[in-house]
């Protein structure tokens, strides 16, 4: 039998055999590489586009807090502007009512009762005067009680005013504002 040596072609084919392994693993790290940058690169532009979403969301809500925070001044403003035009047309309504006060205080006045202060408060009337005598001033109550524009008459003191004549009286009263209805107002001023 004639001798063979197998060996050169082994060393042969397993130099092959491992280049073209070197090569496959070569092939497969710069396809994992490739792979890689591509991924990275593709989640730094997703990255970067969400960023510049971002940015220009918070350009728009910017803009949208600017025109919010102008809409809320605009609203304080017409809220005050709306409570002015109340207090405005509150006065407008009852500037005929103080007249009418006025009128009826007037008439509720008997003879021998001189006033020396009135102010009111609110509601409430607060009365100053002198009267020739405490008939007088309880009279005067009385007509105030029966006027349709004054309610609850009370008598804070008496006191005698020897100095304004024998049997005079100094008196101090309150006395309630009573609003009366549009249709009792308009009836009211018919009778006059």
């Amino acid at each position: 039998m004639a001798k063979i040596n197998l060996l050169p072609w082994r060393d042969a084919y397993r130099k092959q055999k491992k280049q073209e392994f070197i090569a496959l693993l070569l092939a497969v790290f710069v396809a994992a590489a490739a792979a890689a940058y591509a991924w990275v690169a593709s989640v730094d532009a997703a990255i970067a586009n969400q960023n510049s979403r971002n940015q220009l969301l918070e350009r728009h809500i910017a803009e949208l807090q600017k025109q919010v925070d102008e809409i809320q001044e605009l609203k304080r403003i017409r809220d005050e502007l709306s409570e002015r035009i109340r207090v405005i047309q509150e006065l407008e309504g009852t500037r005929p009512l103080i007249v009418r006060y006025f009128h009826e205080l007037v008439v509720a006045i008997p003879d021998g009762v001189y006033l020396n202060a009135v102010a009111r408060k609110g509601e409430e009337i607060s009365l100053e005067g002198i009267a020739e005598s405490t008939t007088r001033v309880s009279s005067f109550m009385r007509n105030l009680n029966q006027s349709d524009w004054y309610t609850e008459p009370s008598l804070t003191s008496v006191v005698a005013d020897p100095k304004s004549g024998e049997q005079a009286s100094a008196f101090k009263m309150t006395v309630k504002t009573a609003m009366l209805s549009d249709d009792a107002e308009l009836e009211q001023e018919g009778d006059m």
